[in-house]
This record gives structure tokens, sequence and C-alpha cells, in this order.
């Protein structure tokens, strides 16, 4: 018997059918596959649903978003709409703060900037920052461990307050 692999519509088909309750027996029978398939299917993922690429329960859903929105257009404080999500108010003020700030927020545009602000891989700062890499290029010519480099930038390079 040759093995063939679940197609996408297949994985969904198997999850749908598990969260409803479903056996492997009857999952396997509909889809033309043997339950043994469907159990070994689950235990590769750990009987879990993969969660879709970029999401994570540390970022903020769209949903998120557009309670935050619904609550700066009712003009509540930060505090009471992180509160109502069960959130940080140093996240919401960083959210509101990136994407325009109270008066500019907009759910979408924020979703669609923290999915390109994520999106990798990125340009290394090594190679974005020609003064930097000076820096590092002339610390390890002198020997010096990636400690004593990077304490020696806090003096050389001051941060952007």
């Amino acid at each position: 018997m040759t093995w063939r692999r679940f197609s996408e519509a297949e994985k969904a088909e198997i999850w749908d059918s598990i969260e409803r309750g479903e056996s492997f027996r009857v999952i396997g029978r509909r889809l033309g596959r043997s339950f043994g398939s469907i159990r070994t299917f689950l235990v590769d993922n750990a009987g879990r649903r993969p969660r879709p690429p970029g999401s994570s329960d540390l970022r903020l859903t769209l949903a998120e978003r557009e309670e935050i929105s619904r609550g700066l257009a009712e003009d509540l404080s930060l505090r009471a709409i992180a509160a109502g999500m069960g959130r940080a108010p140093s996240t919401v003020c960083r959210e509101v703060n990136a994407n325009g700030g109270r008066a500019a927020y907009r759910a979408l545009a924020a979703e669609r900037s923290a999915r390109h602000r994520a999106r990798r891989p990125k340009v290394a700062k090594l190679a974005r920052c020609r003064r930097l890499r000076r820096i590092v290029e002339a610390g390890l010519e002198n020997l010096w461990s990636p400690e004593q480099i990077s304490a020696w930038q806090i003096v050389a390079i001051p941060s952007p307050t």
C-alpha cells in the first residue's frame, strides 16, 4: 500500500470532524483512509490544530484591533479598552501609537501594518547599519568579546529616544 499525504482540504476536514467529536473510523471512511492514518496524523500534530502562520496569543488579533478601534470611537481611555479586552494597558497604548494615534487608528490598517512588520526574513541590523557594522568589526579585530563590544556600543551609539 502506498502512503499519500493529506491535502489541505483533507486536513481541514479532519480537524473539523475531530472538533465535532467524530471517531477516527468515521473520518477515515469518509476520506477513504484507514483510521490508523487519521490517528497518525493527529499524533504527528500533537493532537492540536496547527495555528496559522504569524498567529500567537501574544499578538493582537484583528478582532482585538477592531475592539480597540470601537473603544477609541466611543472615546474610552486606553486603560478602559485594555481592561475590556483582558490585555495590559501598555499593549493597547503601543498598538495605538504604532498605528497613527487615537485620531487616525484603523483596525484593518493596523492589522496589515503588523503583518508587514512581522514578515521574515528581515535584513540583519549589521547589514543595514554601516556605522554599527564598523564598530563591531573593529571590536572583533581587537579580539574583544561580544559582551565587551555591546557594552562599548552603549557608549558609542546613543539610543534614539
